[in-house]
């Protein structure tokens, strides 16, 4: 039953795959990726029938094996080759030429087994030998396939993709198909049985990659390349082992048993010296960098880290300065690395540590030309040139400080700068490889500094716009106080002048002394609003009787200037107490100040639809529609000469803010009339909150 399926899984194949190579020789269209692509479907053709009738270990079975791999290998080859136009895929093109040789020999071992079937052992030997070579070749194959799909531009993986998995689907299954027959000592008969049935699977996939041919290609990705060298290390670790168990077995006895030990022991102390030190993890990225690549560094990958490590903000996250240590010293491997700022006097104060022991004085001294010279030239400091505590560039000799020269972990000294002018420096510490800085650190530093500076700059920038705005709110309030201090200065000068006609009237003094004691309480409110973070917050709005807050305000301005008061006396509002009184207080002020000596202001208050209106009337001298409309409640806009202009506008602001408004009727020559509308205290909560929103 097996043999059967075994037969007609093959042939089944074999169509498939000659169809495939008909379908594509009749599209040619000239692309030389179409003929390694086009041999390889007629070699598995080829390759499957003799499967099928000859056996796995026959001479064309494996010749046929040996050319599907290499038409297969040519195939990834030319799309790899198209893509690297520079050649620094050296190592990976050396993966190619080892997986070609080890095709080379699977030749070499196929054109001889066959011919050792009458001699057992032999026989035996070649067979391990071939299936050690099939799974070298199978492994190879996939990383070769993990490296070229891990490489293809986006755009493109998606045709790339169907391809990509066939080949991976038929060399995994080879590989087990190997691995199983090596470990088992025997030939695998229902996996090679089962071998076509997987074949003919995979066709639909090598057919569905065939329709976007045309998008096949790749683009360079180092982190591929570092993943293929792993696995590549992996896998000649593999072989290597599974190579010297097959030579103990060979050998027995205790020798045998003891040198199983003693590899054993050697490679667990080389695993346990070698992975975790960083010096050996460093030396191997300097190595595979400078042998792999044209470039030491992936610029995208060094960019994003050191974008992403400088604007990195929250709660938890380190200081700016710290993070620019941190993402200068990431972009050379360095262990640590310190932020020094400089001031107007190039002086230099240390403001960041990332995993730096570095120790130096508070202040840099000393270094002014040093500075100036690395200003102007963007110039990288190597302090290997700087241990004799003299630096020369370009004809020109400068002193270097002591306690800069001195420094033994540093390593290079890249200046932030911005604008022109130098923002600060970070030293960078020794990486644990020691090497010499050359061209692609000074253009890779140059560049991040300046980047570096800029974000500097701009948090610098963020902070005095910030105590500027600190100085402004300072001022704001500080102007409300003194327009208040005006209107306190206006009564007690009031007083004054009264005091010099009824001084002897006992009413009078029990009046001077009640206005005076208030005058005192607002002025100390008025500190308490000037002092820093100590800005008076509005009462939440209750139930008062209007009355009460309207007689308060007049009799601080009766005395002053003729006021008529009216309205019921029991209505209440919605309000914020002393809010609302000094609201009022600018109102009726501005209307005493506005009109003639001897003109009443009237001040009356009334139910108006489930809200309270307050109004202050004045028959002064009033004010323009274009005044009212534009500028009357902006601040420090006013018609008095010796007005502030705060009034109208602070008045605003209070009612807003306790869910009022406040409208305005003025007429040039005829007078002004200001309408302060509250919640009721019967008003619905709709309309209330309705306000509240507005």
């Amino acid at each position: 039953m097996l043999g059967i399926v075994s037969l007609w899984s093959h042939l089944l194949a074999a169509a498939l795959y000659g169809a495939l190579a008909i379908f594509q020789l009749r599209h040619w269209n000239g692309d030389p990726r179409n003929r390694p692509l086009v041999t390889a479907f007629a070699v598995m053709a080829v390759w499957t029938i003799f499967l099928s009738m000859l056996g796995s270990y026959n001479l064309l079975s494996q010749l046929a094996e040996s050319g599907r791999n290499l038409a297969f290998l040519a195939f990834m080859y030319g799309i790899m080759r198209e893509a690297d136009a520079s050649g620094s895929q050296r190592s990976v093109k050396a993966v190619y030429a080892a997986v070609a040789a080890a095709i080379g020999v699977q030749i070499v071992v196929g054109g001889v087994i066959s011919e050792f079937r009458d001699q057992p052992i032999l026989f035996e030997r070649l067979a391990w030998t071939a299936q050690l070579i099939g799974l070298t070749i199978s492994a190879g194959s996939l990383i070769l396939v993990h490296n070229l799909y891990g490489q293809a531009a986006p755009g493109s993986r998606g045709a790339l993709r169907f391809p990509m998995l066939a080949l991976a689907v038929m060399w995994a299954y080879d590989l087990h198909l190997y691995t199983v027959a090596y470990f088992t000592g025997g030939l695998a008969v229902d996996l090679y049985a089962m071998r076509g049935a997987v074949l003919a699977l995979i066709v639909p996939l090598f057919a569905l990659g065939l329709r976007s041919a045309s998008t096949w290609k790749i683009q360079l990705s180092r982190a591929a390349t570092f993943q293929s060298v792993s696995l590549i290390a992996i896998l000649v670790y593999l072989i290597v082992m599974m190579a010297g168990a097959q030579a103990l077995q060979a050998i027995g006895g205790d020798w045998g048993r003891a040198a199983e030990f003693g590899i054993l022991a050697v490679m667990t102390v080389v695993a346990v010296a070698v992975l975790p030190s960083a010096k050996a993890r460093a030396w191997l990225r300097i190595f595979v960098a400078k042998h792999v690549f044209e470039h030491r560094y992936d610029y995208r990958e060094e960019w994003l880290r050191f974008t992403d490590t400088i604007g990195r903000e929250g709660a938890d996250s380190p200081s700016l300065e710290e993070r620019v240590a941190k993402a200068m010293a990431d972009i050379a491997g360095s262990p640590g690395g310190l932020l020094l700022l400089a001031d107007g006097q190039y002086r230099l104060t240390p403001a960041g540590w990332w995993r730096s022991d570095m120790v130096l004085p508070p202040s840099g001294d000393g270094a002014e030309a040093l500075l100036r010279h690395m200003e102007a030239n963007t110039f990288i400091l190597d302090f290997e040139r700087i241990r004799g505590g003299w630096l020369t560039d370009r004809d020109v000799s400068l002193a270097v400080p002591i306690w800069l020269a001195q420094l033994d972990l540093a390593w290079a000294g890249v200046p932030l700068i911005h604008a022109g002018r130098l923002v600060g420096l970070v030293i960078l510490e020794h990486p644990p490889i020691r090497r010499a800085l050359d061209w692609e650190d000074f253009d890779l530093f140059r560049t991040a500094g300046i980047q570096a500076a800029s974000y500097i700059a701009e948090a610098r920038g963020q902070q005095a716009l910030a105590d500027a705005r600190r100085f402004d709110e300072f001022n704001r309030r500080f102007a409300f106080i003194m327009h208040d201090i005006k209107n306190l200065v206006s009564q007690l000068s009031l007083v004054a002048r009264n005091a010099e006609r009824h001084a002897d009237n006992p009413e009078f003094r029990a009046d001077m002394i009640a206005t005076l004691q208030s005058s005192v309480k607002k002025m100390n409110d008025l500190l308490v609003r000037l002092s820093p973070g100590a800005v008076r917050a509005a009462d939440q709005p209750r139930p008062l009787v209007v009355a009460e807050v309207v007689e308060t305000v007049a009799a601080a301005r009766r005395d002053g200037h003729p006021l008529q008061v009216s309205g019921d006396p029991a209505l209440q509002a919605r309000a914020d107490r002393a809010g609302l009184e000094q609201a009022l207080g600018h109102l009726v002020q501005n209307a005493i100040e506005a009109s003639p000596a001897g003109s009443p202001v009237q001040i009356g208050y009334a139910e108006s639809g489930g809200d309270v209106a307050i109004e202050v009337v004045d028959r002064g001298h009033g004010m323009s529609e274009e005044f009212v409309q534009t500028r009357l409640f902006q601040a420090f806009a006013s018609t008095k000469d010796s007005g502030f202009g705060l009034g109208a506008y602070e008045a605003r602001a209070l009612l807003v803010a306790m869910g009022g408004r406040i409208d305005v009727e003025s007429v040039e020559g005829e007078g002004t009339r200001f309408t302060v509308y509250l919640p009721g205290v019967e008003a619905d909560a709709a309309p209330y909150l309705e306000r509240m929103r507005a």
